[in-house]
């Protein structure tokens, strides 16, 4: 059996620069659908196509935010 899915929509609502070189820049994404506490997500601002050549996220981006979990690691509503 495969793994347990849900993906929500989001919209990359800024992008913070970093404070130290060492430190990589943020995307905050807001997800669509989440609780008003918590639907504000920050990520490293990075992401792959299935070549792996890298690309930053703009500011107002369209998102799909996935959420996986193994068939043993969920349960029936």
């Amino acid at each position: 059996m495969g793994r347990k899915r849900k993906k929500f929509h989001g919209t990359v609502e800024k992008i913070i620069k970093s404070p130290a070189p060492t430190e990589p820049e943020k995307a905050q994404i807001e997800i669509e659908g989440a609780d008003h506490l918590y639907r504000e997500i920050r990520v490293e601002n990075v992401v792959a196509d299935e070549n792996g050549e890298q690309a930053r996220l703009k500011p107002g981006a369209e998102v799909d935010v996935i959420v996986e979990a193994e068939p043993e690691a969920t349960t029936k509503p």
